[in-house]
């Protein structure tokens, strides 16, 4: 069909949408500027819609040019994809002749905790049992879209996400729950009257899982203070400056200095699970590094 696009095609919405401008985008892709507009021009026809936004400044996306870039994104992955695994089927020997090689990049985006408390066991299961496969970690805020805004746009193969009733898998994707984590009362170690100090909170802390229960508690006073992370609020209640409400990932290895306390068996829960694209649930890297999730998490 002569509509089709061709991965070039896509491969130069890319460009532009990363270079923000044609010209420098020519230079990336070492074409001329008018070849550049003339492909754009070209995608532009085929989908009826504008892409970019022209200006003096450069070249900005419009709203449909932001969809069209992250359905870029991801087709040209898919190609990679079917590119590795099927070279991988080759090294095996043929069909029914052995395991495929698993071989190349496996995009990963996380928020912090996870990152550093549920992601890096998983990645030493799946690199001894797959040596071939090069994990890229992204640690991206779960605030706004997060993790699975990632995927979605074609920057991750999988996300790391908070998923649940409050903040569901968004309908293009799939998911499943890993863990289910509770929260907990943290404060200095030994202070004789932990609930009289300042809160200390974080954007970050999903706050949607806690609204309802944290609205209940009278004893809480509203946060004083908003730190950068949940490294940042566990460093401050440490040293003695406040308590804090966090979720079990961020309180792995906290130091002795700080005392961790039951909120009870109303305690607010949050669900860390994984999100993907339905096409790459399929593919062979993104369902063993599930399967390596679901071993460590279990």
């Amino acid at each position: 069909m002569t509509d089709d696009l061709a991965p070039r095609e896509l491969r130069v919405l890319l460009a532009v949408g990363q270079e923000r401008g044609f010209s420098a985008a020519a230079v990336a892709l070492g074409m001329t500027q008018s070849a550049v507009s003339h492909s754009v021009r070209t995608t532009e026809r085929k989908l009826g819609a504008v892409l970019f936004d022209r200006g003096r400044t450069g070249a900005t996306p419009t709203a449909a040019g932001e969809r069209a870039l992250a359905h870029a994104r991801r087709v040209l992955r898919l190609l990679d994809v079917m590119a590795a695994e099927v070279r991988g089927a080759g090294r095996a020997g043929g069909a029914g002749d052995g395991p495929v090689t698993l071989a190349g990049p496996l995009r990963i985006a996380a928020f912090r905790s996870a990152a550093l408390h549920l992601l890096p066991r998983a990645l030493g299961r799946l690199t001894a049992r797959h040596p071939e496969i090069v994990p890229e970690v992204r640690i991206v805020r779960e605030v706004g879209r997060g993790t699975a805004g990632e995927v979605l746009d074609g920057r991750a193969d999988l996300g790391i996400a908070t998923i649940g009733t409050t903040s569901p898998v968004p309908p293009e994707l799939v998911g499943g729950v890993l863990v289910e984590e509770g929260y907990a009362l943290v404060h200095p170690a030994g202070h004789p009257a932990p609930r009289s100090l300042p809160l200390v909170d974080w954007t970050e802390n999903c706050t949607s899982y806690t609204r309802e229960w944290w609205a209940g508690q009278e004893w809480l006073p509203p946060a004083t203070v908003q730190a950068e992370d949940d490294g940042a609020v566990l460093s401050m209640v440490s040293t003695g400056y406040g308590m804090a409400v966090m979720p079990e990932l961020s309180l792995v290895g906290a130091p002795p200095s700080v005392e961790i306390t039951d909120l009870g068996p109303e305690r607010p829960t949050r669900s860390v699970g994984y999100v993907t694209t339905p096409e790459l649930a399929s593919t062979l890297a993104v369902r063993a590094l599930i399967r390596e999730l679901r071993a460590v998490a279990g």
